[in-house]
């Protein structure tokens, strides 16, 4: 048998050997990935000058699905993202700094126009050891002794790119727990935090817009380990002095399974909690308060609690941009969350996002872009609602 074999390879002669040599490499060798190579300067044509949606670049590998989510921001109408760049990633030893993804993605994002609102967080591993604790941490574990080391990554941060990114949020909802590697949360260490970053970041650079961290919408009673009720956060903060170390603050109001007409309530979480979050600041500060909702949408997952119909996400998600238009003219931004994920999250959190991992634009990515080309200003949606059979 094996001389018929061999009889048979020498028969084709040596293309034949040449395949028997390249056969065995050939399931290493992929594809070439698109190259991202800069296009002519972009601009944002939009009738919703409010819209911004929340990125999620920072943990994307492939710089060509940067450009590509950037573009699609863009062809959407939207003028502003939020990504998150982390501390953890940049300064991986005290004084070290690797920036590659950071001007990635603040290069792809100035070629499409688009205005970037950087937030600050997550602590990396030497900065969380440096207050000498033998418990475990988790990546959002930030010593008081490290609190200087977080300030000075900020300033140099908005040093490096001041004429890209005018605005700062510090930190993460801070009125949880998690946020916090389950310490507890307190108000005052966080305006004390605030102050440092400020100092920090003024004389790095002396123009960028900080924000406070936009504090989870939560019913949380007093005392609960988990966190601060959002509305009794802003209180304690801003009555601690918030107000003197930033410019502005971002707010988080998510609109659960209500429209977002629905009014608010102190004892109800939904798209308007961001008038009491804002009422509430206003008590504190002199007016020149600047407000961003860095985070809010609805929900079409139905393994989510408080889940909608993606038809009626649709629905809510127009409504809540023709109101924050209409009604909220101290609002600067309004942004969704989230525009993609780099890979899916197999869970209730997939149902947030207006793309897909491999690109498909969702019903409700057209249904925003629409609105934002000034087509879809009547009461119909973009397409018909599903019709139950009779």
């Amino acid at each position: 048998m094996m001389l018929e074999r061999l009889g048979g390879i020498a028969r084709h002669g040596p293309i034949a050997l040449r395949l028997l040599v390249v056969l065995p490499f050939l399931h290493v060798l992929h594809p070439v990935e698109p190259r991202a190579t800069l296009q002519e300067p972009q601009q944002v044509v939009t009738s919703l000058p409010q819209l911004c949606v929340h990125t999620r670049l920072i943990d994307e590998v492939l710089e060509w699905k940067i450009q590509r989510s950037l573009q699609l921001v863009r062809e959407m109408g939207a003028g502003t993202i939020v990504e998150f760049f982390p501390w953890a990633y940049f300064e991986t030893s005290p004084g070290n700094h690797n920036w590659q993804q950071a001007d990635r993605i603040l290069r792809h994002a100035g070629n499409q126009g688009l205005r970037v609102i950087a937030r600050m967080g997550m602590v990396p591993a030497w900065a969380r050891e440096s207050g000498g604790q033998e418990s475990p941490t988790t990546l959002n574990t930030l010593p008081p002794e490290a609190w200087d080391d977080f300030a000075d990554f900020v300033a140099t941060f908005a040093a490096r790119y001041q004429d890209m990114v005018q605005h700062l949020i510090i930190w993460n909802e801070p009125n949880l727990a998690f946020e916090w590697g389950h310490a507890a949360v307190s108000p005052q260490e966080y305006v004390e935090l605030l102050r440092l970053t400020h100092d920090a970041v003024r004389a790095a650079s002396p123009n960028t817009i900080l924000l406070a961290a936009g504090p989870a919408p939560t019913l949380e009673p007093v005392g609960s380990p988990q966190g601060m009720n959002d509305l009794l956060w802003l209180e304690e903060s801003f009555a601690a002095g918030a107000a003197d170390w930033i410019d502005g603050l971002a707010l988080h109001s998510y609109g659960f399974a209500e429209a977002p007409e629905a009014p608010s309530a102190r004892d109800s979480l939904n798209f308007r909690r961001a008038e009491l979050q804002r009422e509430t600041v206003q008590r504190y500060s002199d007016g020149e308060m600047v407000f961003f909702m860095t985070e809010t949408g609805w929900n079409d997952d139905p393994h989510h609690d408080l889940a909608v119909s993606p038809a009626r996400r649709i629905r809510y998600t127009l409504d809540a941009l023709r109101f924050s238009s209409r009604q909220w003219p101290w609002l600067e931004n309004l942004c969704l969350w989230a525009l993609r994920y780099p890979a899916p999250s197999m869970n209730w959190r997939d149902g947030f996002t207006l793309i897909t991992p491999e690109f498909l634009k969702k019903p409700i990515y057209h249904a925003v872009r629409k609105l934002a080309s000034g087509q879809g200003n009547g009461d119909a949606l973009w397409l018909p609602p599903p019709v139950a059979p009779s």
